[in-house]
C-alpha cells in the first residue's frame, strides 16, 4: 500500500481551486448556478481531469483520447482506500462498492448513464477490468474472470453498432450482476437485456452501419466458412448493409475484431456454427426480392436465397417461401392464405429478420448467463443504460427510453434522501426535510393502469376494427388531455402549435419537453409476425429452434414497463452507486468543449437537481480522525498531537479557527460543514501555515544535518585509524611470513618459528576437517616434512579407534553369523560370493506354517528342522527342471515335492558337493553309489547358493568336502552313467540341455568396474574386522584402548 502522503486528496486540491476548480460540486459556493457548474467542468476537462464528484455520484467527461490513469498501479492506488482519499475515479466508486459488499453484507449496484458516446460502455469496462485484476483469484476464479471479460466483446458485436454520435454505440441497455465468493472473489455473473434496437437490422440512417458482427462476419471470415455460409467478402453485396452508405469506419478494425469475438466465444463456451447460420441467415433475408405479378400478388425473384435460408435455418423451402408472400387468415373456423403485395410481403421479411436477430440476441445473453452461473453469492449489479434522448424526430423508443429515465431518477431521488437521511440519523443531527421536484406524477402518466399512456396504447393496438396511430392520438387527447405535463397540437396554444406537428404529443419530463411523433407507435409496439411465418420458425429442427424458442408474449410496451418494473426492485434492493457520463462535443475530437452540447447534457442527467439535494444539508463532512489530522497544525492546543478523545480535538480545533455554531454540527463520528467558503477559509489557512511550518521544519533540519556532518566525520576518523592498525598489522604478518619461508629449510630460529607454528597449524587444521569417516577410507593429507612421524602415528591411532567403534557397535546377529566359514570355502573362488557378504544368512527360507505342508510336518514328527530353501530340481534323463523344497535335518537332507517326500539323502551317505566358480546357482550333490535308496546324484539350483551350501556344509560336517569347479561338473547317473554340465559365461542366465546331451548353464558375468573394486575392498575389510573383533574377545587391551 502507499502511503496517504502519495494521494492527491480532495481538500489538498483545493488550493488550486481556481485554476483546476473543485474535485466535488458540493463544494462549489454558487451550487444553484448553471454556468458555475459547466464552469467547473471546464476547467477539469481542460486539466484532463475527467472525473468530479457531486456527493457520491461520479460525474465523467469522454476525454476522446487514451489517459494513462487506467494503469494497475491506479488500480492499487484506490484499492482499499476510502472514498475521498484519493482524486475521482471510476475505480474508487468501483472499490467503494466492492469493500460495502465485503463489510456491510448488502448487494451493490453501480448504476451508469448517459447519450450515445459519452462513455458508458467504457465506464462499465473499466470497472469490470478493475475487479478482474485486484479481486482475489484462483484457476476457477481466472475462468470466470475470463467469461465476464469476453462477454464484453461478444454483446459489443451483436448489440453495438457506428451511430452519427458514436462508432461504438450501444443499441440495448444491459444490467450485469457480477458475484463474489465469501471470499471476495469473482465466482458467476447475470446479465438482463433490455429493448434492443431491431429495427437496425433493416434500416439505418444516413452514415450509420448495422450491428457490428454482420461487418465482422464478412470481413474477418475464413473463406472455407463464408462458403459454406454463402456469403462474399462484400458488405455491398447486402442490402441490410448499404442503407446507411457507411461500409466501413476508419476507429473500427472488423477483421481484428471478428479474431477476438471468436476468441471470445469460445472462452464463453459456444462450440457449434449455429450463431453464425442465423446471422447468415438474416443477411439472405435482407437479399430476398419480390416481382408483381399482374394481380398485385408478390413472388420472390431470388431463389437462390431461399435455397440457402432453407439450409442455414432447417426449414422447408416451399413452405418458407410461401410464408413470405402469402399470410394466414383465420375466418369462421377456416384457414385461408392470402396473397401479400410487394410493399406487404417486403415488411413480412423485415419483420421476421428482426425476429429472429431480436431472438438470437436474447438466446446469446442466456448462454453466456449459463457459462456464469453461480448461486448464494454477494453481488454487485452494473446497469449501463441510455440516457435520456431528445432528437428532432422522437418515436416510439425515445418515448421507452425516456421513461426508462424517468423511472431512474425517481430510484435516485429516493435514495439518495434515504442515504442523506440515514446518515444524519446515525450521526444524531437533526434532518431538515428537502424540497424537490417529485417526478412520480410523469411516471403515473405513462405506467398508470387504464388511463396511463401505455395502457391507452396497448387498448388501441388490441381493439378491433381500423386502428392507427391517428386514433391513437386522438384518444390520448380524450383520456390524458387535460394532465399538466401532457400536450398535443389540438391542446396547445396558439404560440406552441407553430413548433409543433398534427401528429405529435409533447411530455413534460423532469429534464425538460420532448415532442413525440406517433407514426408507428403502434406497428412498433404490435411487432407482429404473421401467422404461418410463426409456423414456418416452429417448423425449424430441433437443434436450430433452440435460438428461436424464446418467443416474448404480450405488446412491447407492456413487456418494457414489465422488465423495468422488476429492475427497480432489483435495484430498490441494493446499495446504489451513480456515474453520470457526459460527452464533450459531437465531433469526437479530443479537448474540445461545446458548451450548449454540455448545458443539454446536465440538463437531461439531472445533475443539478442532484446537486441541489445533496447541499440541502450541509457540504462537506469527515471522520474525526481525518479532519484532526490535516488540520491540526492550525490550532496549538492540537499541533503537534492531541491526547484526548476525537471530538474533543475537533471541537477545540473548530472553536479556535473561529466557526460560528450555524456554519457547523458535530456528530457522533463526523463533523459537518455547512457552506464551502468555510472549508475554503480552512484550507487557505492551512496553506498558509504550512510556509511558516515549513521554515521552522527547515531550519531545525539544517541544524540536525549539521549535527550528523560533524558526527559522521567523527566516525569516518575513528574507522579510518581502525583501517589503517588493520593494515599494518597485515603488512607485518606477511613480513615475518615471507621471511620464515626463506628461513623454512633451517633449523628453528626467530626468523622462520612463525611459518613453521602456521605450517604445523595448517596440517593439523587441514587433518581436523578431513579426517577419514569408515576404514574403507585410506585418504590421509601429506604432511609437512618436520611432522612426518607424528602423523604416521597420529593415522595408527585414528585407524585403531574406527576399528574399535565399528566392532563395538556391530549388531548381535552378525556375531554368531556362519559368515567366516562361507568366507573360508568361497572366497576368491566364486563369483557370486561378494554380493552374498553384506546380507544376512536367516534361519530358513520357508515359513513352517504356511510354505511346509501340514502332511509332511506331521511325517517328520518331532525331528527338528535346521534350514529350509526352495530349490529348482533337474531330472538326470533329460534335465527336466522342477520345483522342490531342500529341507536340512539333524542327520539327512529331504527333498520334497509338495507333501511327497521324493528323497531322502543321509549326511554319512553325501561324499561331497559341487559348485562352478561363475555367478550362477548350480550345485550337485553326490551320494554313495552302495547306497540303494539313492538313484544317483542331485543336480539343484538356488537363488542363496552361498547360504544354503554353507549350511549344508556346517549341517554334514562337509566343509573340506565343497569342489569349485571350473568349466565343467560331472556326476553320477543311475545304473553306472556320467552326466556333465557345462558352465559358460553371458548377459543372461540360461539353462538348457545342448545338443551333445550335456547340461549348459549360462552364468551372468560379473562386471568389475569401480563400485565392484569397492565393495570388494569393503568385503575385504569386513572380514578383517570380523577377525579382529574375534581376536578382542581374547585381547582386553585392545578392547580397553
Amino acid at each position: 500500500k502507499m502511503s496517504k502522503k502519495q494521494y492527491i486528496m480532495m481538500e489538498s486540491a483545493l488550493t488550486a481551486r481556481d485554476r483546476v476548480g473543485v474535485q466535488d460540486f458540493v463544494l462549489l459556493e454558487n451550487y444553484t448556478s448553471e454556468v458555475a457548474f459547466i464552469e467547473n467542468l471546464r476547467k477539469r476537462f481542460k486539466e484532463n481531469l475527467i472525473y468530479t464528484y457531486i456527493g457520491s455520484v461520479l460525474v465523467s467527461m469522454n476525454p476522446y483520447k487514451d489517459l494513462e490513469i487506467y494503469t494497475k498501479q491506479h488500480m492499487e492506488r484506490y484499492r482499499g482506500v476510502n472514498f475521498y482519499e484519493v482524486s475521482p475515479h471510476i475505480y474508487a466508486v468501483a472499490d467503494n462498492a466492492y469493500r460495502s459488499m465485503r463489510t456491510e453484507r448488502r448487494d451493490q449496484c453501480i448504476l451508469i448513464s448517459g447519450e450515445s458516446g459519452a462513455g458508458k460502455t467504457e465506464a462499465s469496462k473499466k470497472v469490470l477490468q478493475y475487479y478482474a485484476i485486484t479481486c482475489p483469484a484462483s484457476e476457477h476464479v481466472q475462468t470466470v474472470k475470463d467469461r465476464l471479460l469476453q462477454s464484453n466483446p461478444v454483446l459489443e458485436a451483436f448489440g453495438n453498432a457506428k451511430t452519427l454520435r458514436n462508432d461504438n454505440s450501444s443499441r440495448f441497455g444491459k444490467y450485469m450482476d457480477i458475484q463474489f465468493d465469501f471470499k471476495g472473489a469473482p465466482v458467476g455473473g447475470h446479465i438482463i437485456n433490455y429493448l434492443l434496437e431491431k429495427s437496425r437490422v433493416v434500416h439505418q440512417s444516413h452514415g450509420e452501419r448495422n450491428f457490428h458482427i454482420f461487418y465482422q462476419l464478412i470481413e474477418g471470415g475464413e473463406e472455407d466458412l463464408l462458403r459454406r455460409l454463402g456469403l462474399e467478402k462484400n458488405p455491398q453485396q447486402y442490402q441490410y448493409l448499404v442503407k446507411g452508405n457507411c461500409p466501413k469506419v476508419s476507429s473500427i478494425n472488423d477483421r481484428n475484431d471478428w479474431k477476438i469475438v471468436r476468441k471470445a466465444l469460445s472462452i464463453i463456451g459456444f462450440t457449434d456454427d449455429e450463431l453464425l447460420n442465423i446471422i447468415a441467415s438474416v443477411l439472405h433475408l435482407g437479399n430476398v426480392q419480390y416481382g408483381g405479378e399482374d394481380s398485385g400478388s408478390a413472388y420472390i425473384t431470388t431463389e437462390t436465397q431461399i435455397k440457402y435460408l432453407a439450409r442455414l435455418l432447417g426449414v422447408d423451402g416451399t413452405v418458407l417461401k410461401e410464408a413470405l408472400t402469402h399470410k394466414k387468415i383465420i375466418a369462421k373456423g377456416e384457414e385461408l392464405m392470402s396473397p401479400l403485395n410487394q410493399e406487404q410481403a417486403a415488411s413480412a421479411r423485415d419483420a421476421l429478420s428482426k425476429a429472429i436477430y431480436g431472438r438470437t440476441f436474447t438466446w446469446l445473453v442466456n448462454k453466456i448467463n449459463d457459462s456464469l452461473a453461480f448461486k448464494n453469492a454477494s453481488v454487485i449489479g452494473l446497469l449501463d443504460i441510455y440516457g435520456f434522448e431528445v432528437f428532432q424526430n422522437n418515436s416510439f423508443e425515445q418515448f421507452c427510453i425516456n421513461y426508462c429515465n424517468e423511472k431512474l431518477q425517481q430510484l435516485f431521488i429516493e435514495l439518495t434522501l434515504k442515504s442523506e437521511q440515514e446518515e444524519y440519523e446515525a450521526e444524531g443531527i437533526t434532518w431538515e426535510p428537502v424540497q424537490y421536484f417529485n417526478n412520480k406524477i410523469i411516471c403515473d402518466l405513462v405506467e398508470e393502469k387504464f388511463k396511463g399512456i401505455i395502457s391507452i396504447l396497448d387498448e388501441e393496438c388490441l381493439r378491433p376494427g381500423d386502428a392507427s396511430d391517428i386514433t391513437f392520438l386522438e384518444k390520448l387527447e380524450d383520456t390524458v388531455g387535460g394532465h399538466a405535463h401532457f400536450l398535443t397540437h389540438k391542446l396547445a396554444d396558439g404560440k406552441t402549435r407553430k413548433v409543433m406537428g398534427r401528429e405529435e404529443f409533447r411530455l413534460i419530463h423532469y429534464a425538460g419537453e420532448v415532442n413525440y411523433n406517433v407514426n408507428g407507435f403502434l406497428d412498433k409496439n404490435n411487432d407482429l409476425l404473421f401467422r404461418n411465418l410463426k409456423e414456418v420458425r416452429e417448423q425449424k429442427k430441433q437443434k436450430k429452434t433452440k435460438i428461436c424458442k424464446y418467443n416474448i408474449s404480450g405488446l412491447k410496451s407492456t413487456q418494457f414497463k414489465n422488465s423495468l418494473a422488476k429492475l427497480m426492485e432489483i435495484l430498490m434492493s441494493k446499495e446504489p452507486s451513480y456515474v453520470r457520463c457526459i460527452k464533450p462535443n459531437d465531433a469526437k475530437q479530443a479537448g474540445r468543449f461545446d458548451e450548449v452540447l454540455i448545458r443539454h447534457q446536465v440538463k437531461y442527467l439531472g445533475l443539478m437537481e442532484n446537486l441541489r439535494v445533496r447541499r440541502a444539508g450541509f457540504a462537506y463532512r469527515r471522520r474525526y480522525e481525518t479532519f484532526l489530522q490535516r488540520y491540526k497544525s492550525l490550532c496549538p492546543d492540537t499541533w503537534p498531537n492531541w491526547d484526548g478523545r476525537l471530538v474533543d480535538g475537533v471541537s477545540t480545533l473548530v472553536k479556535h479557527l473561529g466557526y460560528k455554531p450555524e456554519e457547523y454540527k458535530l456528530g457522533r463520528t463526523k463533523i459537518f460543514i455547512r457552506f464551502p467558503k468555510t472549508l475554503f477559509a480552512t484550507e487557505d489557512a492551512l496553506e498558509v501555515r504550512k510556509h511558516s511550518l515549513g521554515y521552522s521544519q527547515k531550519t531545525k533540519y539544517r541544524k540536525m544535518r549539521q549535527s550528523a556532518i560533524k558526527i559522521q566525520a567523527w566516525w569516518r576518523g575513528i574507522l579510518a585509524c581502525r583501517k589503517a592498525k588493520r593494515r599494518r598489522e597485515a603488512a607485518n604478518t606477511i613480513r615475518r611470513f615471507i621471511k620464515g619461508f626463506i628461513y623454512r629449510h633451517q633449523p628453528r630460529c626467530p626468523e622462520n618459528e612463525y611459518f613453521l607454528d602456521y605450517v604445523r597449524y595448517s596440517f593439523l587444521m587441514k587433518l581436523h576437517r578431513s579426517l577419514p569417516k569408515t576404514v574403507l577410507d585410506k585418504s590421509w593429507p601429506t604432511p609437512p616434512p618436520a611432522l612426518v612421524e607424528a602423523s604416521e602415528q597420529l593415522r595408527k591411532l585414528c585407524m585403531q579407534n574406527m576399528v574399535w567403534k565399528y566392532c563395538k557397535n556391530i549388531n548381535p546377529e552378525w556375531k554368531h553369523q556362519q559368515k567366516m566359514v562361507a568366507s573360508e570355502i568361497f572366497k576368491d573362488k566364486k563369483d557370486n560370493y561378494p554380493q552374498s557378504v553384506p546380507k544376512l544368512f536367516v534361519d530358513t527360507r520357508l515359513s513352517e506354517f504356511s510354505d511346509i505342508n501340514p502332511k509332511l510336518q506331521q511325517a517328520l514328527g518331532n525331528e527338528k528342522m535346521k534350514y529350509a530353501v526352495p530349490v529348482t530340481k533337474y531330472d538326470r534323463n533329460g534335465y527336466k527342471a522342477r520345483n522342490r523344497q531342500l529341507l536340512l535335518m539333524a542327520n539327512s537332507a529331504i527333498i520334497v515335492e509338495e507333501g511327497k517326500l521324493k528323497q531322502c539323502i543321509d549326511y554319512s551317505s553325501l561324499k561331497g558337493i559341487s559348485v562352478s566358480s561363475l555367478s550362477d546357482g548350480m550345485f550337485v550333490l553326490h551320494v554313495t553309489c552302495e547306497d540303494n535308496k539313492q538313484k544317483g546324484d542331485v543336480v539343484l539350483q538356488c537363488e542363496h547358493v552361498i547360504e544354503t551350501l554353507t549350511k549344508v556344509a556346517i549341517c554334514a560336517d562337509k566343509m573340506n568336502s565343497i569342489n569349485i569347479n571350473q568349466g565343467s561338473i560331472k556326476f553320477n547317473v543311475a545304473q553306472g552313467k556320467e552326466g556333465i554340465i557345462d558352465f559358460t559365461s553371458g548377459s543372461e542366465l540360461l539353462i538348457a540341455k545342448a545338443k551333445n546331451g550335456h547340461l549348459s548353464v549360462v552364468s551372468i558375468a560379473v562386471e568389475i568396474n569401480l563400485n565392484g573394486c569397492l565393495s570388494r575392498l569393503f568385503f575385504f575389510f569386513l572380514t578383517e574386522i570380523m577377525n579382529l573383533f574375534l581376536i578382542s574377545q581374547t585381547a582386553p587391551r585392545l578392547n580397553s584402548r
